[in-house]
């Protein structure tokens, strides 16, 4: 006696060779012997050899029309064998009713299963429903076929361009879009960005840099919401001073101003004058709001995502010509470079002049500074007074001793149309112009940091006290400073920490309740989203300066580097800011100066590959 069972969902038959209660021995067409459960088998039959029996069953299947076997099923569950002899006719064979078995178990769009050999006709909406569903699918796979050769002959089809940065940044893998392109990758053997780039969907690498980081941090765009027009205070004193900032000349949120008056017995007044958007911009409002969302500006070279728009940068920045609303701290100073006293103000005070790096430091430099022999220049007596003075505020912080002189570079991207041309200038680090703002930007950070400690006014403060740098509520060492105190507060166009310190201290000076208490929830969370974007924007201004300077090198056509070795195979360009690892780079001591040849440029990687040349 034959069987014809199922197992595994597969039909299959087999001649039995012993039989329990519930299970059977049987043996195959191949000679291979198995147990198999009793109520796996659907039929039994004699006189006919097994390899005849399936053939036909399965040809007979093959057969059968589906949608008219779907409607010789009434409403009720049935068995195999009653559709059998339904389609068949009273007289079906055997194989005809293995057929039926094996049709209606390839057609679950027809029939529901509802145990073994028994099923149920699926309604007609259902049934509907699913073939329309099957029919989209065969047109989205013909469509994706379609795709696939387009991208295999290096062509980017019309219907990606609309979605291309969804398909770069937030790609829907269960789009017929991704499916094509992920199946494309994988046939040319490339990775689904690296073949969008090879079909020119990422025709500029910088772009793709840019839009990367904007759907990561800013997913919303980079509009600002609509705000009522600002205006600067109109009640506030107007300082007597002259005021002057010192900036990079790309610099438009200008947070720092400086002036310096002799008073009447002989003693300096330092006037350091800050930025006070927080005069203009109350809590809750729609910039408010934008200052806690963007917590930073953002900068790379050639561009910037400014933390505030241009029409609230207008009003607050520290711009020539006009009298600019500032928290200003004066000192008094004597002769010998002591403070002997300081004090903090609101008022607006008079930008006469910004002054820019490209224009001042030709003047005012290593070689210039504190000389009397140089050139006279606007502005000189001003600049040297102050650089001497920061001299003395670095000293007595303890960080004027055998300090490494290192370089900063500065990019500039020149663009016309579609050109660009990129300039690398080094600027040795503690050039007088750096030491002189780092300075009193030092001071004022730490003695407002104080100010908040001492009248025990809630503030977010940078510390150091074992390891690394951390933003904390409370006031406590920066080691690597040499202060006791520091809190952010110089620059609140640009920083939320700077801003939420400032609404603090001008509450403090006004006598009025701060608007952060110690132990604020909305404080701590304001330091952790910081200090998560604050990372990540610099490591994208990392990574931007990165990009550049392989364009550099490309531009200028620099097939041979030098570089010094900073330890094992990591080196560093010289010229630039661009450290890279060299492999094959023999063990050579740290220091090192070494030549190297250029052998091939990888934007979308930043990696620059290299080989030695000479010591």
């Amino acid at each position: 006696m034959n069987v014809f069972y199922e197992e595994d969902g597969h039909f299959k038959v087999a001649t039995i060779k012993d039989e329990q209660q519930a299970s059977l021995m049987v043996e195959d067409q191949r000679g291979k012997r198995s147990k198999i459960k009793s109520a796996n088998v659907l039929l039994r039959f004699d006189r006919i050899g097994l390899e005849e029996f399936i053939s036909a069953a399965e040809a007979a299947a093959a057969e059968i029309d589906t949608d008219f076997l779907w409607e010789c099923c009434g409403a009720d569950e049935f068995g195999f064998q009653d559709i059998a002899l339904e389609y068949f006719g009273k007289a079906a064979t055997p194989q005809q009713q293995a057929a039926a078995a094996i049709g209606l178990h390839a057609a679950p769009m027809y029939f529901y299963r509802k145990g073994r050999g028994r099923y149920k006709a699926a309604p007609e909406e259902n049934l509907k429903a699913a073939k329309a569903g099957l029919e989209r699918k065969q047109r989205e796979a013909e469509q994706m076929a379609a795709w696939q050769a387009e991208l295999a002959a290096r062509k980017l089809p019309q219907a990606f361009a609309p979605q291309l940065n969804r398909l770069l940044f937030r790609p829907d893998k269960n789009s017929i879009e991704w499916k094509a392109l992920a199946a494309a990758a994988d046939a040319a053997q490339l990775s689904p960005l690296r073949l969008l780039e090879r079909v020119g969907a990422i025709p500029s690498v910088e772009r793709y840099f840019f839009d990367e980081f904007q759907h990561e941090y800013f997913p919303k765009g980079l509009d600002f919401p609509s705000f009522p027009e600002l205006a600067a205070p109109a009640d506030l004193p107007v300082a007597n001073v002259r005021g002057f900032s010192i900036d990079d000349a790309t610099t438009t949120e200008i947070d720092d101003a400086f002036s310096l008056v002799q008073l009447p017995n002989g003693n300096w007044q330092v006037g350091i004058h800050i930025a006070a958007p927080v005069l203009g911009i109350a809590p809750g409002t729609p910039l408010d709001q934008v200052i806690l969302d963007r917590l930073s500006t953002v900068y790379m070279p050639g561009n910037k995502i400014t933390m505030l728009p241009d029409a609230a940068v207008e009003v607050f920045t520290l711009q020539e010509g006009a009298a600019r609303p500032a928290l200003s701290m004066y000192l008094e100073v004597n002769a010998g470079y002591e403070i002997l006293s300081h004090r903090s103000v609101i008022e607006c005070v008079p930008i006469v002049a910004n002054l820019r790096h490209d224009q001042i430091e030709p003047l005012f430099n290593e070689e210039t500074a504190g000389r009397a022999d140089t050139p006279d220049f606007e502005w000189k007596d001003e600049l040297t007074w102050l650089w001497r003075f920061a001299g003395e505020l670095e000293g007595r912080r303890g960080k004027a001793e055998n300090q490494i002189q290192r370089l900063d570079y500065s990019f500039y991207i020149d663009r016309d149309g579609p050109s660009e041309v990129v300039r690398i200038v080094p600027r040795k680090r503690g050039a007088p112009m750096d030491k002189l703002v780092a300075e009193l930007m030092i001071l004022v950070n730490s003695q407002w940091g104080k100010n908040l400690r001492d009248a025990q006014v809630a503030g977010i403060y940078r510390a150091q006290v074992a390891g690394r740098v951390r933003m904390t509520t409370q006031p406590g060492q920066h080691i690597g400073l040499g202060v006791e105190c520091y809190a952010w507060s110089s620059s609140p166009l640009r920083r939320a920490v700077d801003f939420v310190n400032q609404t603090q201290l001008i509450a403090l000076l006004r006598n009025e309740k701060p608007r952060f208490q110690k132990n604020d929830a909305e404080l701590y969370s304001i330091i952790s989203n910081f200090d998560t974007a604050y990372a990540a924007y610099a490591d994208f201004q990392d990574k931007m300066e990165r990009y550049w300077c392989l364009r550099y090198i490309e531009q200028e056509n620099l097939r041979e580097l030098s570089a010094s070795v900073i330890k094992e195979n990591l080196v560093r360009i010289e010229g630039m800011p661009l450290v890279v690892r060299v492999g094959g780079l023999p063990e050579l001591p740290a220091g090192t100066n070494i030549k190297l040849q250029r052998l091939a440029i990888d934007y979308l990687d930043l990696q620059l590959e290299l080989r030695m040349a000479t010591l």
